[in-house]
């Protein structure tokens, strides 16, 4: 069985060297690029960020990212979203008292977390709810997060016969959104390739879904 193809978008923003080296050693033929032709036609599609949603969301435009994101996931074509990556697939970020339009695949706010200590750095558990794919064989291990940003809270919960997200939490001051599996997208707050072996497990089961 052939390799699925995994594109690491480059969009200005992300740990994109060692999303690469994480995802080919989950199995994936990884390639970074920033062709939308080659992001579409890939098996798989990961969006990866750092630093502030509005330099990733203007990042992401630049290279039409946000329109590639809704044509793979109009067609049911698997994206993985990581950190910032995760953040800007919601409606909106508000950084200091700007507010970002994200890219609108789920409803909510990306804010500042109410923590005595900011950024969230280092490991943290994750509360994941049953049924999980991603988190097959790791629901009880730790995961390494860097952000000071977060979703509180996530509303979506779609009609029947739809299948409502499955949604992990973690907590740093208040409870936050961890990672979101969604049919085809899927995305982490946490970096799960700076996550050991935690992090290559859940690559791996993503790479092995596609």
């Amino acid at each position: 069985m052939s390799q699925p193809r995994v594109v690491v978008l480059d969009h200005g923003s992300g740990n994109l060297r060692s999303a690469e080296r994480a995802l080919s050693a989950a199995g994936a033929d990884t390639v970074i690029s920033d062709d939308p032709g080659a992001a579409f036609a890939a098996d798989g599609l990961v969006v990866p960020g750092v630093g502030a949603f509005a330099t990733c969301m203007a990042g992401l435009r630049g290279v039409l990212g946000h329109q590639v994101i809704g044509r793979r996931l109009a067609g049911g074509r698997p994206v993985l979203g990581i950190c910032v990556g995760m953040q800007v697939l919601f409606e909106e970020g508000n950084e200091h008292g700007v507010r970002t339009e994200g890219c609108g695949e789920w409803p909510g706010l990306v804010q500042q977390l109410s923590a005595p200590v900011l950024p969230h750095m280092g490991w943290n558990t994750v509360s994941v709810p049953a049924g999980s794919t991603l988190f097959t064989g790791v629901e009880q291990e730790r995961f390494y997060f860097v952000h000071s940003y977060a979703v509180r809270r996530f509303d979506l919960q779609p009609a029947p016969p739809l299948t409502p997200p499955l949604v992990t939490w973690s907590e740093h001051g208040e409870r936050f959104v961890a990672a979101v599996e969604n049919g085809p997208l899927s995305a982490t707050q946490f970096h799960p390739e700076k996550s050991g072996a935690a992090g290559a497990r859940l690559l791996a089961n993503w790479v092995g879904s596609l």
